[in-house]
């Protein structure tokens, strides 16, 4: 069994709206479909862990996934201080994927893409205390406790997922959290490459495999890749993409989409469930009629196989 979530940032209206009110929507009707997760990304606009603040007011039982907060431009003591209001607010649901953007991105924040793996794991030394309820190593005076850190009703421990390609950084998310988010991942990257490497580090112990997939139920898949293609050719063009595409064969972006029939939708899904993935992330895409229908389907492949959200799979290393 492999569990669901849909990333409800995609596909957002160009007009003008209400942004938080039209997320607040999207997280019920996921919720209301029978599906595990809500995702939203961190981009340059709206602050994920703000908003989800507010739809855990508008939800009660969906997981609320952040992929992924970039580490660099943040103290962890100001994540750790979000993270754990957004868990006590929303009564243990929050998932906390970290990340730490890309070259020619992360500069806009006036810091400098240097040394990635070693920001995180710095990040993660002072985060994970706080998270754990404990006083962070080396630490001292007011506000460095336990006592002055802790929030009220932040129960259970805030799960971490790294968002994770490359080798040193699958180990570490092996290593240190539970897990990591992909992105432009197809079924081979998986199977062959994410779920080894994740596994060889984490020493068999379970670790969550989520996978971010453009979907949609489409009578026109062609038309559908074609927009797909176009719309994600600038993530395309970022090396650790471009790699992971060219590891599965992939000439574009659209290749990876999973579109067409019901029937195409569960295959192409099962794909990633086969190769080790354990939940799916879900960016539905096409018209608005078209996500409306893959959401609904969604709902209904998810309630075939069970109400009980899946657990992470001990994946033992070959």
């Amino acid at each position: 069994m492999i569990r669901i979530g849909v990333n409800i940032a995609a596909g957002l209206p160009a007009t003008a709206y209400h942004l938080v009110d039209e997320l607040a929507a999207r997280a019920r009707a996921v919720e209301d479909a029978g599906l595990d997760t809500v995702w939203l990304p961190q981009g340059y606009g709206f602050d994920t862990l703000t908003t989800y603040a507010a739809l855990a007011r508008e939800t009660s039982r969906v997981e609320l996934g952040a992929s992924v907060v970039v580490v660099q431009p943040r103290h962890p003591r100001v994540l750790a201080a979000q993270a754990l209001t957004v868990q006590a607010g929303s009564h243990g649901r929050l998932a906390l994927g970290l990340g730490v953007s890309h070259p020619g991105l992360l500069e806009v924040y006036g810091v400098p893409f240097e040394r990635p793996v070693a920001a995180l794991r710095a990040h993660l030394d002072v985060l994970e205390p706080i998270l754990d309820d404990r006083s962070v190593p080396g630490s001292s005076g007011v506000g460095s406790s336990a006592t002055d850190t802790a929030v009220p009703g932040a129960e259970p421990r805030v799960p971490l997922l790294l968002g994770a390609l490359g080798p040193v950084m699958l180990a570490l998310a092996g290593e240190r959290t539970s897990g990591t988010i992909t992105f432009l991942s197809g079924p081979r990257t998986i199977g062959e490459h994410v779920v080894p490497r994740l596994s060889a580090a984490a020493a068999g112990e379970p670790r969550r495999i989520v996978v971010g997939v453009p979907v949609a139920l489409t009578d026109e898949p062609e038309r559908v890749r074609a927009e797909v293609a176009a719309d994600y050719a600038a993530y395309a063009r970022l090396p650790s993409y471009a790699a992971v595409l060219a590891r599965d064969g992939f000439a574009s972006p659209g290749d990876i989409a999973v579109v067409g029939d019901e029937a195409a939708l569960a295959a192409g899904l099962a794909q990633y469930a086969d190769a080790g993935a354990t939940d799916l992330n879900v960016s539905p895409v096409g018209t608005a009629e078209e996500r409306a229908r893959t959401l609904a389907v969604l709902g209904e492949l998810r309630a075939r196989t069970g109400s009980t959200p899946a657990s992470p799979v001990t994946v033992v290393p070959s």
